[in-house]
């Protein structure tokens, strides 16, 4: 059970602190570019107007049109406008590293509190098979919840996460018979 708390806790931070590194890297990188966008509009708005109204034109707006919208989302907020119709960068889709670090480790957390269960209540005799099965299985559903929530197929999430899972539990094993660790 002290083993399993820690690996709760080492997984979870783990996950926690690789997500947080990816995803604010990704808000530097939307941090630059609304930075060159926002410098590209103060020397040559009129090029960006024109940009904008490309855009428009491309999505099916009369080139009239287009340049009256995109006349009035410069004066109203031009490098909002920008940053949504050209970068695709809105407050929702915006890149937060906390709210992703702190997902994260929550779901690995709730994840890793199911084989710890099993290993609270299984009997100690044959352990390592109840964890091994049970994993698969808290893995499989995993899958299946996933393309539902997805809209995916349920039978192709559930073998994939199935089999990467065991691939994983396979080489974990291997590496600590490699090292002695004695279950």
């Amino acid at each position: 059970m002290l083993t399993g708390v820690a690996a709760l806790v080492a997984g979870a931070m783990s996950m926690a602190s690789g997500e947080y590194v990816s995803v604010h890297s990704q808000s530097d990188a939307e941090s630059a570019d609304l930075a060159r966008e926002f410098a590209e509009i103060e020397k040559n708005p009129t090029a960006e107007h024109a940009e904008l109204a490309a855009i428009y034109v491309e999505r099916g707006l009369n080139a009239a049109l287009a340049k009256q919208v995109s006349t009035a989302l410069m004066n109203h907020d031009a490098i909002g406008s920008h940053a949504r119709e050209e970068l695709g960068i809105t407050e929702v889709v915006k890149a937060r590293p906390i709210q992703a670090a702190l997902a994260s480790a929550a779901s690995f957390a709730v994840g890793a509190l199911l084989p710890l269960a099993v290993a609270a209540l299984a009997p100690a005799n044959g352990l390592l098979i109840w964890l091994s099965a049970t994993s698969l299985i808290f893995l499989a559903l995993l899958g299946v919840i996933a393309a539902q929530v997805g809209g995916a197929n349920i039978w192709i999430s559930a073998w994939r996460v199935t089999f990467w899972g065991a691939l994983a539990l396979g080489i974990t094993a291997g590496v600590g018979k490699f090292f002695g660790a004695v279950v």
